[in-house]
């Protein structure tokens, strides 16, 4: 995807879903939730690349007992709008996850394979706990069984763009949640 002028980038967003006053009361509000369910405990938060790099770095900040950030990338979405279908790990966790209450924070939550694979990795490791936060979730797109635990908001079948989320790796510096215009 290239862009001729701003106007033709800003062209591709078609309206405003999640507003950035809305996304910073929810993220407080996640992490007020954090505070309370892992008083004192280990935890670990392992960002899932790189989508949810701005939504980790937003989190982090609301936690207030001590934790630790872990990074995986796994890929699904290449260069388009739709999902490949094959989820690959691109890199793995550095940290022993057996020592850790290990929260995944994800993006979004679309058809759920890569997550489903992702946690299913993960729990192979044996944390002391496994839970998942998501910024956003789309139920209606769910191809695989997988729940989460924690979902900040649950939006309808759009593609969206901004806080993290990409379109060709463009958008990602939105501070809010766009609907993308194919157009």
């Amino acid at each position: 995807m290239e862009f001729e002028s701003i106007d033709e980038f800003h062209e591709k967003i078609k309206r405003i879903i999640i507003s950035e006053e809305e996304i910073k009361a929810a993220v407080k509000k996640a992490g007020e939730m954090i505070n309370s369910s892992y008083d004192g405990r280990p935890i670990l938060l392992v960002s899932i690349l790189k989508g949810s790099f701005i939504f980790l770095s937003d989190l982090c900040r609301e936690i207030n007992v001590p934790c630790e950030i872990g990074f995986m990338a796994a890929k699904s979405y290449y260069e388009g709008t739709q999902s490949s279908g094959i989820v690959k790990i691109t890199m793995d966790l550095q940290q022993d996850v057996s020592k850790y209450h290990v929260i995944i924070v994800e993006d979004i939550v679309d058809t759920g394979r890569t997550l489903k694979d992702v946690a299913k990795l993960i729990n192979s490791r044996n944390p002391i706990s496994l839970n998942v936060i998501t910024l956003l979730d789309k139920p209606d797109r769910r191809i695989v069984d997988f729940k989460v635990d924690y979902s900040l908001f649950t939006i309808p079948d759009l593609f969206v763009i901004g806080y993290g989320l990409d379109c060709g790796e463009y958008f990602r510096n939105l501070p809010y949640i766009a609907e993308f215009s194919e157009k």
